[in-house]
């Protein structure tokens, strides 16, 4: 089993994230909607797996089909769908990963990731106690990436409550009748 590293925030992160959107954009052309960088390496400070993550959402599902193709020929691994209309593709450097979705644009799990993102970035307190339950996890799990990723999903899913919340209650509401 191949050891879980989480490593210290690095000031390239959004640098590699630029280099790896413009060629997804190249390859995806007019059809792709937007490319977002999520996961920890897209919160500045927090400490992160050294695995760039981005979704690229194509304008409409229809398009899913072909921009999977045009990936998987670019030098992308190929992993399929994560069960949630989610292509999920691998790219290794000597320093980095990267971790690319392909959706389309009215995903579930993509606004839940971006969902994620947005809570832990204006909430400095929250990202340092992901950042220390994910590296006691790396510690614990021995090269075990199930009880490694099955070890937050409680966090996650506390923190995806909180910003729904957040999220919610920022919005106007008129009065039940």
């Amino acid at each position: 089993m191949r050891a879980i590293k989480v490593v210290d925030d690095d000031p390239s992160w959004p640098l590699l994230f630029a280099e790896i959107s413009t060629e997804i954009s190249i390859l995806l052309g007019d059809r792709l909607l937007s490319i977002d960088h999520l996961g920890s390496t897209s919160v500045p400070g927090l400490a992160a797996k050294p695995k760039i993550d981005l979704d690229a959402v194509m304008i409409s599902d229809e398009f899913l089909p072909t921009a999977i193709e045009v990936v998987r020929a670019a030098d992308f691994v190929f992993h399929g769908d994560t069960g949630e209309q989610r292509w999920a593709f691998t790219r290794d450097h000597q320093a980095y990963g990267i971790r690319l979705y392909l959706c389309g644009p009215d995903n579930r799990g993509h606004r839940e990731r971006i969902l994620f993102r947005d809570y832990l970035r204006v909430h400095p307190e929250r990202a340092k106690a992901y950042a220390e339950l994910k590296r006691r996890l790396a510690a614990e799990a021995g090269g075990d990436w199930d009880f490694y990723t099955a070890g937050k999903t409680t966090f996650v899913s506390e923190t995806l409550r909180l910003a729904d919340l957040r999220t919610w209650s920022a919005q106007p509401h008129s009065a039940p009748d």
